[in-house]
């Protein structure tokens, strides 16, 4: 399902693996909420350095945030609600509405930095869709 490192981490750290179902409940129970969406880790190596850092960053913020890694058959659907378009990627949750995303892997001190900015955010709703990005060259459909 996972790569050894990231089947590991949940082992070693406890983190559950949420469906979509799962989710909402998690939410429930966490004030501050961090997903973990690996993708295929063959596809993207990067799920594993993240594997590797995400519970160390966790040991400096000391339980003010609570993780969990999302279930493979709930990557897509999920990454369609949360709009992010890079793997591996870190998605942030205050009360189950969204806060944040931090995509792709940063160094050390990149990463303190966001987490800091991420639980300092006030929830938004997630960012839109961005066309030209997706379809180069596409024009919106006038109304």
């Amino acid at each position: 399902m996972y790569t050894p490192l990231i089947d590991e981490m949940i082992e070693k750290y406890e983190y559950p693996v949420l469906t979509e179902e799962a989710l909402e409940a998690f939410q429930k129970e966490h004030h501050d909420v961090v997903l973990f969406f690996t993708e295929n880790a063959n596809n993207y190596p990067e799920s594993n350095d993240v594997a590797i850092i995400l519970p160390e960053i966790m040991k400096s913020f000391e339980g003010r945030i609570a993780a969990a890694v999302v279930s493979r058959e709930s990557e897509r659907p999920l990454q369609r609600s949360y709009r992010f378009k890079g793997y591996p990627a870190l998605v942030f949750l205050r009360d189950g509405e969204y806060v944040g995303t931090i995509s792709k892997v940063r160094d050390w001190l990149e990463y303190i930095d966001e987490f800091k900015t991420m639980l300092a955010t006030t929830p938004t709703p997630p960012p839109a869709f961005d066309l030209d990005n997706i379809c180069p060259g596409s024009t919106p459909a006038k109304a």
